[in-house]
């Protein structure tokens, strides 16, 4: 039998969709499964956007340009300029999903064997980019205890070597919610300044911010401008994960043209989402307060359920729509699957995604979970009693 690639044997299993087949199982056994796993928005995509697709009335569906349609990126430019960010449209890549626009630039800036430094814990499908392209990620720790703060900055120039080619960060994080200071963003962008690295920022989160915080991007930095990717999506923004659109984002002219031969390879990003992506850019502001004010209460009701349960801790998030919560559980592998496979509360459980797999360090995160509250406040608080409930009978 001819053998799989050694590359393929190391792509790492998505710590948030490998436990599908036991949920799948427990709905068949007429369990109900509050999904806190995966960050799949309830929220209603923009009517705007449904509407340019409804009707469409194509004689041939025909490949766009590799760069994406012109008239999406010139919107796009327009979308950025007003939001503070000076994008202009020949610095945009439209890529199928923010994922494409990560291996980019990750093919962009790195050979096989290099090396890009990731503050951990981080999306877990950093690690599968990263072996798709033959990349070492090199981990840098940040702690719940610390809120998964920006680790300190000599923390990531010890790690830096001639193999050092780009330093990643998502901003709001996902699993965290952390979202980075104007300050660290700074601390960064002298860091790669000084050692000639790029910083990669994934900025796909950047309307879900709370409290009065703002978020700060890599692209606002004067000076950086040879250094910075920015990463973005309409997934989140406009809850069209299923569009798969995103764009790279660089004013690097060379790092654009060579991002620009991996988008001819794949030919075109998908006609119709670009279509519906394009108007989606005309959704009002009101769409975006209403879900902002959602996401934050649904924010506090979860974080004030955990709080309530003994031995848990959790970080606040500021940004996003997750959260890292450490439990009092020795493998929270082994307790996200027998909450499916062997327990129910009243006909209900919950699913959640083992934090682990967000880590590339070993043996670290093994007690934390990911949680994502993309789900109404009252199922949200059915499903951290459902927790709590299950803590107590768990065989740790």
């Amino acid at each position: 039998m001819p053998s799989i690639s050694s590359k393929g044997k190391a792509m790492p299993e998505s710590p948030i969709r490998k436990l599908v087949p036991y949920s799948e199982i427990a709905k068949k056994k007429g369990v109900k499964v509050y999904h806190l796993n995966i960050g799949q928005p309830d929220i209603k995509t923009p009517e705007v956007a449904m509407n340019a697709i409804k009707n469409l009335d194509f004689k041939v569906l025909e490949y766009s340009h590799s760069a994406g349609f012109e008239s999406y990126r010139k919107k796009l430019s327009a979308y950025y300029t007003n939001h503070s960010l000076p994008i202009a449209t020949e610095d945009i890549i439209i890529t199928t999903g923010g994922s494409e626009a990560l291996l980019f630039a990750m093919g962009s800036t790195m050979d096989a064997g290099d090396e890009i430094i990731i503050p951990e814990p981080f999306y877990a499908n950093y690690n599968g980019f990263s072996t798709a392209s033959g990349v070492k990620v090199v981990p840098v720790i940040s702690t719940i205890e610390e809120g998964f703060a920006l680790p300190p900055i000599a923390d990531f120039e010890k790690l830096i070597t001639p193999k050092t080619k780009a330093i990643l960060i998502c901003n709001p994080g996902n699993p965290t919610g952390y979202l980075y200071t104007k300050e660290e963003i700074m601390q960064l962008a002298e860091l790669v300044k000084k050692h000639d690295l790029f910083l990669i920022a994934d900025e796909v989160y950047r309307e879900f911010t709370y409290d009065g915080d703002e978020h700060y991007s890599v692209m606002n930095i004067p000076g950086l401008e040879q250094h910075a990717v920015m990463i973005d999506s309409v997934s989140k923004r406009y809850s069209m994960c299923g569009a798969r659109i995103g764009c790279i984002v660089s004013k690097n002219k060379e790092l654009m043209s060579t991002a620009m031969k991996f988008a001819q390879a794949r030919l075109s990003p998908p006609t119709f989402a670009q279509i519906a992506s394009e108007a989606a850019l005309d959704t009002p502001q009101s769409y975006f307060d209403e879900v902002i004010s959602e996401y934050k209460e649904r924010r506090d009701t979860l974080i004030t359920e955990l709080n309530q349960i003994d031995g848990v801790m959790v970080a606040k998030p500021k940004g996003a729509f997750y959260c890292i919560a450490k439990l009092p559980v020795k493998n929270a592998d082994d307790f996200a699957q027998w909450l499916l496979e062997s327990y129910d509360f009243n006909g209900e459980t919950v699913m959640v995604a083992p934090a682990a797999g967000f880590y590339s360090t070993p043996d670290v995160g093994l007690d934390e979970v990911r949680i994502a509250y993309v789900l109404k406040k009252e199922d949200l608080i059915k499903s951290v009693r459902i927790l709590k409930e299950a803590l107590k009978v768990y065989p740790n």
